[in-house]
């Protein structure tokens, strides 16, 4: 994991105009309002075991936690964001994206209003689906959270 190159992304995502249509942009997706950024990806790992999978998932945990701790001494500590809860409201309520996707994706996040900039930034490990890859995300959006 390149931390450096990884916090230059979050910082040009929170100043780069968010797109008018939904669509690929540079490794994620971008949408009116929100850019979902993938820093690292399994692809490749599907179908394979499921201890690859396991310490693939902790390798990740281990590289979102160690954006954190960047993170955080710029925009103050935070606890993680429990996005089963928002899962489990999208079942009786209109979730707006990026949040309703995520929740889809990953079970928690650390989420911080970054300062200055009018947007939230959410770093969040995405291994809900065993069927699927294993991504470390970061979410800018100008959405606050639900």
């Amino acid at each position: 994991m390149n931390i450096a190159r990884h916090l230059a992304l979050v910082d040009e995502l929170c100043f780069r105009p968010f797109p008018a249509e939904h669509g690929p942009s540079g490794g994620g997706t971008a949408a009116p309002g929100y850019f979902t950024a993938v820093l690292e990806s399994s692809r490749g790992l599907r179908g394979r075991a499921p201890g690859e999978r396991a310490a693939t998932v902790e390798q990740y945990e281990k590289d979102r936690d160690a954006l954190y701790e960047r993170l955080a001494t710029r925009w103050g500590p935070t606890d993680p964001y429990n996005l089963q809860t928002v899962l489990l409201r999208t079942e009786r309520e209109e979730i707006p994206e990026p949040w309703a996707g995520l929740s889809a994706a990953a079970r928690a996040a650390y989420l911080w209003e970054a300062e200055g900039t009018g947007r939230w930034v959410a770093l969040a490990v995405a291994d809900r689906d065993e069927a699927d890859e294993v991504r470390l995300l970061a979410v800018v959006t100008q959405e606050a959270p639900p």
